[in-house]
């Protein structure tokens, strides 16, 4: 999936499992999401990109009003 860089933002940030599950709760309502994980660009590389538990996940801007309570919902539920 290719996401123009100068509408998507950061919406989640924790280890990849969460930010996986998220991912697939948001596609369920048809949000796209980009996920990244600097520590495993990084390596790819052939250098250090980051702390090894911790992955971004971003969506396109305009979704942000669709995606806000899946957010929400998904963060409560987190800190229980």
């Amino acid at each position: 999936m290719i996401m123009s860089d100068d509408n998507i933002v950061k919406i989640f940030t924790a280890s990849e499992v969460s930010v996986l599950i998220l991912k697939g709760r948001l596609e369920e309502i048809g949000i796209t999401s980009l996920k990244k994980d600097n520590f495993k660009s990084g390596v790819a590389a052939g250098f250090y990109g980051g702390p090894p538990d911790v992955v971004d996940l971003y969506i396109k801007e305009k979704d942000m009003d669709a995606a806000a309570s899946i957010i929400k919902e998904f963060e409560d539920n987190q800190l229980k």
